[in-house]
């Protein structure tokens, strides 16, 4: 009965040698690779970049999936615009737009830089892909 306690015990160490080393390589792609925008989100770009800084990924549908409209574009007062706020990391610090929530309570912190400045440099402010550039047509006063 002994050999089959020890070999059963094996079996069990190697499964959980086998979860640690996929959950590390996993850890390590997701963190170690730099982000990308998906459809949706906003990258804004207004002073990061001259402030040596990369651009910043504003996960829109992440934020938008556990908060209605208004918690951000009324109570916070962003602006349905990308770039069309005035957002500075004084700011934040000071608990405007995005530091009313990420103020270690509710959200992680601004100590923590990389989670949001985590653009590839050089990537304009913008809605990343977003449909209403492609449907829009610029309007040309001179056009008849």
């Amino acid at each position: 009965m002994q050999p089959l306690l020890l070999r059963n015990i094996k079996q069990v160490s190697m499964r959980r040698v086998a979860i640690v080393c996929i959950s590390g390589l996993i850890s390590f792609l997701f963190f170690a690779m730099p982000a990308t925008a998906e459809y949706g989100d906003v990258v804004i770009n207004n002073y990061a970049e001259k402030q040596g800084m990369r651009p910043v990924i504003f996960s829109h549908w992440f934020h938008r999936i556990r908060y209605a409209c208004k918690v951000c574009h009324a109570d916070l007062g962003f602006k349905f615009k990308a770039g069309g706020n005035d957002i500075t990391m004084f700011k934040i610090i000071d608990g405007q737009y995005c530091g009313a929530c990420h103020n270690g309570k509710i959200a992680w912190s601004v100590k923590n830089c990389n989670l949001c400045h985590s653009a590839k440099p050089g990537t304009p402010t913008q809605v990343h892909e977003s449909t209403a550039q492609e449907l829009a047509i610029p309007y040309d006063r001179g056009a008849r």
